[in-house]
């Protein structure tokens, strides 16, 4: 039997669910297509958003022959294939390719159509999961219009999942009965995939019939609602893209989005790319502001590989709180990068003579001695003397916070640094 996501896929522009923002009434893409004349579209989203569905839709609403590949399995001989369909009478008003996730086709593959799609034998329209300026060919990129299809609401997506269950239910030609709550528990559950939601609502189907009716409980929907962290995906874009989230969170002190965005790292089970992100955090967003964070973070960090999952969130929720609450300071990283942008434009310039090691004068010294003044052996452990290199004596790097910390020690510093 036909699985039931592929029986209520959508016919029409106006059954497809989400997109308004591409799809909606005098939406460019809506209008593209209601038009007639499909140019070569990049289709870019996460899985289970209606790319393929609107491929579809767009192919049976022109007299273009459609073919399909996935770019996971597609080989030069299949692109080959297509190619030569051109020249046939079935190809004859053209040929309109679905290429799936193009991502996973190497340069000389993508390069092969170029040809074709230039001159309109082939309407290319790819999808990809993954941001096509950094996976597709720039030379198909730049012959295609991208469009980009955004994760589909819960609320958006129950009515595809009360369908499912009615188009099964009269299938099967008995009566439905659905516990309250699991149609919104299946459609939370599947993190905005319809296609993942459709099939939920298939296991809830084969798992609940009887002779009588079907009815589907709450618990069972629980059993079979797979974890929206499923389409979490450690290699792509999803991945720095939560992690960015998580970042700019703390940074911008939302304890509870850089929970939420934690969260989901953790339900995946990727506490590795977390703990790694919370040290860059404390390092490069905290600092000097406050020192501490940096070994109470690591120490966060080791409990929770000590702990492993499910205890491990324990401490990295501590640390993560910790951060989003602590004041905050980018002086440190500034200062660095200050420096190395010095050190690329001036080059290695030596040191001063009096930092150098101890070591003989030859007869040939401009210099005799090493002249260094030892700072303990002053007030305050401080004199004033020359570090940098001659040739950039004068540069500043580190700019002092405005934050308590940073202030009191800058403080410090002037009063000492006055007295001659």
């Amino acid at each position: 039997m036909t699985p039931l996501a592929d029986r209520i896929r959508p016919k029409t522009l106006d059954d497809v669910v989400g997109q308004k923002h591409i799809l909606g009434k005098g939406k460019p893409l809506r209008k593209i297509i209601e038009g007639g004349n499909i140019p070569n579209m990049i289709f870019y989203g996460p899985s289970g958003v209606g790319k393929t569905t609107v491929a579809r839709i767009i192919a049976e609403n022109t007299n273009l022959k459609m073919c399909r590949l996935n770019g996971t399995s597609a080989s030069v001989q299949d692109i080959k294939d297509i190619i030569s369909d051109t020249d046939t009478i079935d190809g004859y008003n053209g040929i309109l390719l679905y290429l799936d996730e193009i991502q996973y086709l190497n340069k000389k593959q993508q390069q092969s159509l170029l040809e074709y799609i230039e001159d309109g034998r082939i309407t290319l329209i790819s999808s990809t999961t993954e941001n096509p300026y950094f996976y597709v060919y720039n030379a198909i990129i730049s012959r295609s219009t991208v469009f980009e299809f955004l994760p589909i609401s819960p609320e958006e997506t129950l009515p595809a999942i009360e369908r499912g269950f009615r188009l099964a239910a009269e299938d099967l030609g008995l009566p439905l009965f659905l516990e309250d709550g699991v149609t919104e528990l299946i459609a939370r559950g599947c993190g905005g995939d319809v296609r993942k939601s459709i099939n939920t609502v298939e296991l809830c189907v084969l798992s609940s019939q009887s002779d009588e009716k079907l009815e589907v409980t709450l618990e069972t929907a629980k059993l079979l609602t797979q974890r929206s962290n499923m389409r979490y995906d450690r290699a792509g874009d999803e991945h720095y893209d939560i992690l960015s989230a998580l970042q700019k969170s703390i940074r911008g002190s939302d304890e509870n989005a850089a929970l939420h965005y934690a969260a989901r790292l953790i339900e995946s089970g990727d506490i590795i790319s977390l703990c790694r992100r919370l040290l860059v955090i404390a390092a490069e967003d905290i600092g000097l502001a406050y020192p501490q964070a940096i070994p109470i973070v690591k120490a966060g960090v080791d409990s929770a590989f000590q702990l492993g999952l499910p205890e491990a969130k324990i401490p990295l929720a501590d640390a993560i709180i910790l951060l989003a609450t602590a004041p905050k300071s980018n002086s440190g990283n500034e200062a660095i990068i200050a420096a190395l942008k010095d050190l690329k434009a001036h080059g290695e310039a030596g040191f001063p003579r009096h930092l150098q090691n101890v070591h003989l004068d030859g007869e040939g010294a401009a210099v005799k001695g090493q002249h260094y003044l030892y700072p303990h052996d002053f007030p305050n452990h401080w004199v004033e003397q020359q570090y940098l290199p001659d040739e950039i004596k004068d540069s500043v790097y580190y700019v002092y916070g405005e934050n308590k910390t940073e202030q009191a020690a800058k403080a410090y510093w002037d009063l000492i640094k006055k007295k001659k």
